[in-house]
């Protein structure tokens, strides 16, 4: 469990990226920030691993203040997911993922062994392990970061709008992984974007934040659209203007296609579902 307390974070110019925030952070779901730019959510991602120190409260880690633990040693037991990959031109794949099992003491056969499997984890086929980043496409560079931040099988995961530089197929199928690992593996995710989409796809929690890291509304994303807080949070997931009401667009035999307030097209809903929907309704009315 994550927990910030009471946190402050105050720039030498005066400027106020954090202000008294609070807010618990479950073990072994995932935690989404989302917010505009400048609304402090990656200066709270890095104050888990103490890339950013507070200037006033605490941040815990199973109730321990990282404020006392050695940034390096406290950074080597927490993965760390970067926009653009972060990777190291230098070295190929198979030696930027073996890079921090190096680091924590591993042999160099057993780094390169662990670097091989996760490979394999994140879906990325082995005959690219000898390949250098630049020669790999944005969505593989991305996976190999995400296999380097589990290269120590950490308990916590932080993810720093890992996927807003790939196209929007590439960004998808990234998404889709993330959920296929959080279900294999179970870890802490702190996963920051700017994207209420996204955010409400792979977050069991999600945290809206206004400008100097305000919590506007913390909760599940099916809390968040059926009650928004306010209307800067209904403004925010579109529920304001709409955005998010589905109408029936047309039947395709026994099937309907929703769409959204614009028209576009979100999805079908099959009979069987539809019927579902219907009878839970029904329940309820009778109730």
């Amino acid at each position: 469990m994550i927990e910030f307390r009471d946190v402050s974070k105050q720039y030498p110019d005066g400027t106020t990226a954090v202000d008294r925030f609070d807010i618990v952070i479950p073990s072994r779901k995932t935690t989404v920030l989302v917010g505009s730019s400048g609304s402090g959510k990656t200066t709270l991602l890095r104050m888990i691993n103490r890339m950013v120190d507070p200037t006033a409260g605490a941040v815990l880690i199973d109730d321990e203040d990282v404020a006392g633990i050695e940034p390096v040693r406290l950074r080597r037991r927490i993965g760390y997911v970067m926009q653009n990959s972060g990777l190291l031109p230098h070295r190929s794949v198979v030696d930027n993922i073996a890079t921090v099992p190096r680091l924590t003491g591993a042999s160099r056969a057993q780094a390169r062994a662990r670097a091989l499997e996760l490979m394999d984890t994140v879906g990325l086929d082995r005959a690219l392990a000898k390949r250098y980043p630049s020669q790999l496409s944005g969505g593989q560079q991305q996976r190999v970061g995400v296999a380097r931040g589990l290269a120590v099988d950490p308990n916590i995961l932080l993810m720093d709008e890992p996927f807003s530089a790939v196209d929007p197929i590439v960004r998808t199928d990234l998404q889709q992984e993330v959920l296929r690992l959080q279900r294999e593996l179970h870890k802490t995710i702190v996963f920051v974007t700017h994207d209420i989409d996204e955010a409400f796809l792979l977050g069991d929690q999600v945290v809206i934040l206004a400008t100097g890291a305000r919590v506007a509304q913390v909760g599940s994303p099916a809390e968040i659209l059926a009650a928004p807080a306010d209307d800067f949070v209904a403004d925010f997931i579109g529920a304001k203007k709409g955005k998010r009401r589905l109408e029936v667009a047309s039947r395709r035999d026994d099937d309907l296609v929703l769409a959204d307030s614009a028209g576009f097209p979100v999805g079908l809903l099959a009979r069987s579902q539809a019927y579902s929907v219907s009878d839970k309704t029904a329940q309820a009315g009778d109730a």
